[in-house]
């Protein structure tokens, strides 16, 4: 199918944006690399009359580092994230996650901003986001402001933005000492959605582990941040039974059934999967 007529509006800085949706409220919508919006538009499960196109907005494609932070503008490709330098070195757990977003030509266009303000619950970047205890930094009509990762995603495909408010950028903190990084998932093929989730941080000093950040995607309307089972890794060191840590990080979802797995399923895969990425990013820290 054929989406509806739109009017496609060439913005080249963020106030432009924020004025565009002002001027067309509802009737508009934002679009990065469209990888989620072009196909809801061509099915017509979505119709906007105004598209306002941030290719053009050079600021929101910049990735710096700020002492113990890492931001990567809203425009930034997801195949650029994967590679570029200052990512890998500063927030691994970005760069491992995105090649199970889709598949290359997907990441070639769509957007780490992107990825994280449309909120699939079973994507990637939103858990890597919750994860890093992530700042989301927004612009919009009332001026700009900052949403903790904690505070952004609020149910299927919704967060905490407002009318009229876009998302410009992410910090991600910057672990030290030594770490290990992980991404794990179970999906029908590789590239698609993921069934279950889970993005995994560690850092150690010795036999103790100093920090730990365990967050799943596919099991709810959001991801969900394993903070029970974060305690029991730190408190057991690295010596902390894993499987114990697993069944801790699903023993309170209540996922549900559709025509991928069953609810019942999906808490079973996350205690399991939890806990082998625990295990690869104690071995990655250790290393």
């Amino acid at each position: 199918m054929k989406p509806a007529p739109f009017e496609m509006h060439l913005p080249t800085s963020v106030s432009e944006v924020v004025a565009l949706l002002d001027e067309h409220g509802d009737l508009a919508k934002p679009i990065a690399g469209g990888q989620s919006l072009v196909p809801m538009m061509s099915l017509r499960l979505a119709s906007f009359e105004h598209l306002i196109d941030l290719n053009g907005v050079s600021e929101l494609n910049q990735v710096s580092v700020n002492g113990d932070s890492l931001r990567i503008g809203a425009m930034v490709r997801q195949s650029t994230a994967e590679h570029d330098p200052q990512i890998v070195k500063s927030a691994p757990l970005v760069a491992k996650a995105i090649p199970h977003i889709g598949h290359f030509q997907i990441r070639n266009r769509g957007t780490v901003g992107g990825s994280i303000a449309h909120a699939d619950p079973s994507s990637e970047l939103p858990a890597v986001a919750l994860a890093l205890d992530a700042t989301i930094e927004a612009v919009g009509p009332n001026g700009s402001r900052e949403i903790a990762a904690k505070d952004f995603f609020v149910s299927t495909w919704e967060t905490s933005l407002i009318d009229g408010e876009i998302l410009t950028g992410v910090r991600f903190p910057i672990w030290s000492g030594k770490c290990g990084f992980v991404v794990e998932e179970v999906a029908r093929r590789h590239g698609d959605f993921a069934l279950v989730g889970v993005a995994a941080a560690v850092q150690v000093d010795g036999s103790k582990v100093a920090k730990a950040a365990i967050a799943l995607f596919g099991v709810g309307g959001t991801p969900v941040r394993a903070s029970e089972a974060e305690q029991a890794l730190i408190a057991g060191g690295t010596s902390a039974d894993l499987d114990a840590v697993g069944n801790l990080a699903a023993m309170n979802l209540a996922p549900s059934d559709d025509v991928h797995a069953s609810g019942e399923y999906r808490k079973a895969v996350a205690a399991t999967i939890v806990a082998r990425a625990i295990a690869k990013a104690l071995k990655e820290a250790q290393s």
